[in-house]
This record gives C-alpha cells, sequence and structure tokens, in this order.
C-alpha cells in the first residue's frame, strides 16, 4: 500500500489501513435475530500445562452467527472476550444478538444467563450428543477455521492481541458481504462509514485502544 499510494512512511500505510478497520463496524448496526449459534474459539499456538478453556497467550474470540433453516448462514459477530465467564459471554449476546432469539450453544456454564435477559437457550452438551463439535455447532466452527485460515494467510499469523478486534471488524466486514457483487458500491459505504467514526491518532492506534462502546458489528450489511 505504502508503494501503490506513493506514501512517505510505512507508519502512514499502517495508520490507514487501521482507520479503515476501524471504520467498518458502527454502533447503530442491527442486531442477529432468529436462530444464532454462539461459541468461543482460541486465536495463537499450543500452550502446554493448560487444561479445558484456560489460556496464557491465546486470544479468545466469541463468534455468533445466524443460522437458517433447513440450511444455510446470514450474518456474523466476532469479539476478543478476557475470559469465557458468564459476564462475558452473556454481555456479548446483549450487545449482538435481539431479545427473544434462539441461542445455540454447548454446555458450558458460562451461557447460563442467557434465559435471564430474554433469550431461549438452545443448549447442546455434546459430550452426550454423540456428534463431535463442528456437527453439532457448523456455523461458528466453520467461522473459526475460515478466521483463522485468513490471519494465517492474509497476515501470516503476525497479528497481536491488542490489535486483534481491528482485524476482527476486517473479515466481519468481508463475511458479510461475501455475496455482494458491487465492489465499487462497498467502498463507497466503507468512505461513508469512515466520515462517521470519530478521529484517532498514530498513538491511539499503535496503543491498541478500541472505541469499544461501538463495538457491535459491521455496518449497514443487512
Amino acid at each position: 500500500m505504502k508503494r501503490m499510494l506513493g506514501l512517505g512512511s510505512y507508519q502512514t500505510a499502517w495508520s490507514w489501513l487501521h482507520k479503515m478497520r476501524r471504520a467498518m463496524v458502527t454502533p447503530n448496526r442491527d442486531l442477529l435475530s432468529g436462530q444464532v449459534e454462539v461459541d468461543e474459539t482460541y486465536i495463537g499456538g499450543e500452550e502446554e500445562g493448560l487444561s479445558g478453556r484456560e489460556i496464557e497467550k491465546k486470544a479468545i474470540v466469541v463468534v455468533a452467527i445466524e443460522a437458517f433453516e433447513p440450511k444455510g448462514f446470514g450474518r456474523i459477530r466476532l469479539q476478543q472476550i478476557p475470559d469465557v465467564s458468564g459476564d462475558s459471554l452473556v454481555g456479548f449476546v446483549q450487545r449482538v444478538v435481539k431479545p427473544g432469539s434462539i441461542i445455540r450453544t454447548d454446555g458450558w456454564s458460562g451461557y447460563e444467563g442467557l434465559e435471564r435477559h430474554g433469550y431461549i437457550r438452545n443448549k447442546i452438551v455434546l459430550s452426550g450428543s454423540g456428534n463431535p463439535a463442528h456437527v453439532a455447532l457448523p456455523g461458528v466452527h466453520r467461522i473459526a477455521s475460515l478466521l483463522k485460515r485468513w490471519l494465517l494467510g492474509t497476515h501470516q499469523g503476525a497479528v497481536s492481541k491488542k490489535h486483534l478486534d481491528y482485524y476482527l471488524d476486517e473479515y466481519t466486514f468481508r463475511f458479510n458481504r461475501r455475496t455482494s457483487k458491487a465492489r465499487g458500491l462497498l467502498f463507497y459505504r466503507l468512505l461513508q462509514n469512515a466520515v462517521q467514526v470519530g478521529p484517532s491518532t498514530y498513538n491511539d492506534l499503535s496503543a491498541g485502544e478500541q472505541d469499544r462502546g461501538r463495538k457491535s458489528e459491521v455496518a449497514n450489511e443487512s
């Protein structure tokens, strides 16, 4: 990008890319609805000596995707969370899914508070279902696999935890517009979003500071 646009430094090109990623999410986006699969995935290398959902250096990313009947998937939401507690998982669902929706999850206890907030939980206990996780919750596992492949193939896996949310925004923007045939219109929408978000300095971007109050989805994909 630096060479193509004749920019004076790599820092300028990097800043512009992050500014555009920041513009890929707006606070007034529509919430997911209907039947929604939710699960967590882990970004990072192998960590020895840890069990279950414990992490040391990995990033935890929670995934939500609309699941259609009899088949097919709709929009997604992605967000990095600090842990897999009820506050983190249920809080994420509240931010991105419309109350009254059916939330399909595994048997993890962190999702037990969903009913108290107006959701219908369809709990799938994987150990007793006889099905592997990618069969019981196919949508979220497909997204997790594609996301990791994209991070590795496009960015060579060199994405730090403090900047990961911006890359999740970019992937969400791309996935939710995967069927669009008007590529020029997508760029136009991105420019529209860019003039609506607040300014951000290079120091803010490099420090990984997020305007997470806006963290919901990616604008105007419905």
